[in-house]
């Protein structure tokens, strides 16, 4: 699934996608908190804006549990019991029926700050199904993990970016975020400036990239062979002329015949234009095994 989006901002605001927004869990009138970060390395990236739910001192108890359940009814009001009974809160979470199967399929973040470890629920839970508790009876399995949401934000000098503040709760009006409000002294002049804004699905975070001034961004989209080797022809093609890929997504169009190829790619530091580039590559298209058709070529203005 695709998980990022490209966009603007808009005055002093950006505007998160519905589509993303929705996943993490940020909703209109719920509280947003935040922490800024810096690139200083000499990529096209200039900061970074981390949006989240939850406040930075509760990611150490967050946690990620999937639990498995017969496809009845009942099964998730067990498994929301047995969870609350050992006063563990469910955040963000999403239940999918499981494909060819007869379970469901529970993810969630929890907040295990009254629950201990998560060895120890995993032990609870095996211990009362090898003596058939009923109070287990629908649920098949359950798989924890430490979110770690917290290595997102640790960083040293050393590293290609640094955090340079952290701001207090902010709430989400009409999809938008105002940057003003917590961070208007550094995010300056930023009208029409383009952002990727990316949903983080193992952290429940979004991730919002401000790209510097001379960043030339371009949506390319190819149709190509769907064959081992196609899309190492095209990024190869496209490393040489030293521009800067940025995301990448493929998807099949005809299996085994034609897959679609989408990028997005900065040609700030390009050998060719964007404009050279466009005449070049139908060229180099020529010359490659299969069956390659340039379907989509427009800069990011």
């Amino acid at each position: 699934m695709k998980n990022w989006e490209f966009s603007k901002v808009k005055g002093t605001s950006i505007v998160i996608d519905d589509r993303l927004s929705d996943m993490m869990g940020l909703v209109d009138g719920g509280y947003v908190y935040s922490t800024l970060f810096e690139y200083i390395d000499k990529g096209p990236k200039k900061y970074e804006l981390i949006l989240s739910m939850y406040p930075q001192e509760n990611y150490r108890t967050l946690t990620n549990i999937t639990m498995y359940m017969q496809d009845v009814p009942g099964s998730s009001a067990q498994a929301a019991k047995f969870l609350g009974e050992r006063g563990i809160n469910i955040l963000n979470s999403i239940s999918i029926d499981g494909i060819s199967d007869t379970i469901i399929i529970w993810k969630m973040l929890v907040d295990l700050s009254f629950a201990g470890e998560v060895d120890i629920l995993e032990e609870r839970f095996k211990e009362l199904k090898g003596n058939n508790d009923p109070s287990v009876s629908l649920i098949d399995h359950i798989s924890a993990k430490p979110a770690d949401i917290g290595r997102v934000f640790h960083t040293e000098p050393a590293k290609e970016k640094i955090e340079v503040g952290r701001g207090a709760p902010v709430t989400l009006k009409n999809s938008k975020y105002d940057l003003s409000l917590e961070y208007g002294d550094i995010l300056k002049g930023l009208d029409g400036n383009n952002v990727m804004i990316v949903a983080d699905y193992a952290s429940w975070l979004i991730s919002v990239t401000f790209f510097k001034n001379e960043t030339r961004l371009v949506k390319i989209g190819i149709d190509i062979p769907d064959c081992p080797g196609s899309i190492t022809q095209v990024l190869n093609w496209i490393a040489e002329k030293n521009i800067n890929l940025i995301s990448v997504f493929s998807k099949i169009k005809i299996c085994y015949q034609t897959m679609m190829l989408d990028l997005v790619a900065d040609f700030g530091n390009s050998k060719l234009s964007i404009e050279e580039t466009k005449e070049a590559m139908p060229i180099a298209f020529e010359k490659m095994n299969g069956i390659y058709v340039l379907t989509k070529y427009e800069e990011l203005k």
